[in-house]
């Protein structure tokens, strides 16, 4: 069962999100690396929501502390690097608070790796200490894709996968 856009209800989005977490969380067990980790997310999420068009993980540079590069990622080419504080991504980071984004072209200082983004969602991946290792983001072409139902789902995954 994929879900397919934002109009379908909030109670099927939630469940859809349920069965995928499960999933995710059954082929990680037992699986320690980051990488590969971050790159199984990307891609059961990328393939159980249609409506994602750019799916992946900007990692914390361990050389500059307060810059995003390109992890592991499904969809078109992604920015390479991120300040913190810039776009979406580095507004996540700085913050360490989930974004929703209804229009990308209308938030301040976007970054427009892929003109065909229409709305976005960031959140903060932490580590179990809380420290920040990541921000993870989704892009929709169409505006207002995402909504609060997909912020506490993603949280709540990542928390899981990356903070156990």
């Amino acid at each position: 069962m994929a879900y397919a856009a934002r109009d379908d209800r909030p109670a099927d989005k939630a469940a859809r999100y349920a069965e995928v977490e499960a999933e995710i969380l059954a082929v990680l067990d037992g699986e320690p690396n980051r990488t590969a980790r971050m790159a199984t997310v990307a891609s059961m999420l990328a393939d159980a929501f249609p409506v994602f068009f750019w799916t992946g993980f900007y990692v914390v540079d361990p050389d500059k502390a307060d810059e995003l590069v390109v992890g592991p990622y499904q969809g078109t080419l992604g920015c390479l690097r991120i300040a913190f504080g810039r776009g979406v991504c580095g507004t996540a980071a700085r913050d360490r608070a989930t974004q929703i984004v209804d229009d990308v072209h209308a938030f301040p200082g976007h970054i427009a790796c892929d003109s065909r983004s229409a709305s976005e969602i960031v959140v903060p991946v932490l580590d179990g200490s809380g420290a920040l290792i990541a921000v993870f983001d989704v892009d929709a072409t169409e505006k207002a894709a995402f909504d609060d139902v997909d912020a506490t789902a993603l949280e709540q995954l990542l928390s899981r996968v990356f903070a156990a």
